[in-house]
C-alpha cells in the first residue's frame, strides 16, 4: 500500500485529490496539509511513500520546501502554473500534474510510481525483537497493539506482552503500514482488531480502548473506511 499525503492551500484540490486516492487501488489516505509547515510536522510523525505537492503556496513554495527534505518522499506535483514544470522535473518528480486535471491523467501519474514503491517495500511476516540475550520473532498478526513506556515499547499479543528497548518511530517503520496504523504519540495499533472509532478513542476486538489524538485522528479514520 503506498501511504499518501496532500500538500495543497485550496481545499477544492483536496476534495479532489481525496476523492482520486479513495478510488485508485494500492493508494491509502494518510495525511492532509494546507502549507509547508502543517506537511513538515506530518512528516515527523509518519511515514509517507508519496506527496501530492502544490507549488504555489502560501509562506513557503512547495520546490522551496522539497529542497529543504534530505529524504524526500516521491513526489507528484500538482500546479495551476505549467511554468513551473521543467523546476519540477529537475527535483526528480514522478509527474507535474496541471490543474484542472482529469483521473485518467492522475491514475497515468500514479502508475509511474506504483511498481516501484511496492517492490522497494515489500511486507513482511514477523517483527524480529530482542529478548534478554536472544531474538525472537512475534507474528504481525499476533500483534494487538503497541504502547509506550518510558524508554520501551510494551508489544501487546493476545496471551502476553513483551518489553521492546526501540523508539516509537523505528518500531513504526518496522511494521507493514497496510497492516498497522498510529493512533497516538504512545500507541500503534493492528487494523484488523479495530472494531469502533470514537472521537478520541478507538475499541480493540478484545475491548482495549486506545487513545486517539487530533494528529492521527484523520489517518486512523482514512485506514479504518478502507480496511
Amino acid at each position: 500500500m503506498i501511504r499518501c499525503m496532500i500538500v495543497d492551500d485550496e481545499p477544492i484540490a483536496h476534495q479532489i485529490l481525496e476523492q482520486y486516492i479513495l478510488q485508485t487501488e494500492g493508494l491509502t489516505l494518510v495525511a492532509k496539509s494546507r502549507n509547508a509547515m502543517e506537511a513538515f510536522a506530518k512528516l515527523e510523525q509518519q511515514e509517507i511513500d508519496l506527496l501530492f505537492l502544490d507549488i504555489e503556496m502560501p509562506l513557503v513554495k512547495g520546490t522551496t520546501f522539497l529542497k529543504t527534505l534530505s529524504h524526500p518522499p516521491k513526489v507528484i506535483f500538482t500546479t495551476a502554473y505549467a511554468e513551473h514544470a521543467v523546476e519540477g522535473f529537475e527535483l526528480n518528480a514522478v509527474d507535474y500534474l496541471l490543474k484542472p486535471f482529469s483521473y485518467e491523467r492522475f491514475a497515468k501519474a500514479v502508475a509511474k510510481l506504483k511498481p516501484v514503491v511496492e517492490k522497494a517495500a515489500p511486507e513482511t511476516t514477523y517483527l524480529v525483537i530482542k529478548e534478554k540475550d536472544a531474538l525472537m520473532k512475534i507474528a504481525h498478526t499476533d500483534i494487538l497493539y503497541i504502547e509506550a513506556a518510558k524508554d520501551y515499547m510494551k508489544v501487546h499479543t493476545a496471551d502476553r506482552q513483551y518489553l521492546v528497548h526501540q523508539t516509537m518511530k523505528n518500531l513504526e517503520s518496522a511494521l507493514p503500514a497496510g497492516q498497522f496504523i498510529r493512533t497516538h504519540k504512545s500507541y500503534i495499533v493492528a487494523l484488523a482488531q479495530i472494531k469502533l472509532v470514537k472521537t478520541d478513542s478507538l475499541l480493540l476486538a478484545n475491548q482495549v480502548s486506545i487513545p486517539v489524538s487530533p494528529n492521527y485522528k484523520e489517518a486512523v479514520v482514512g485506514s479504518f473506511k478502507r480496511k
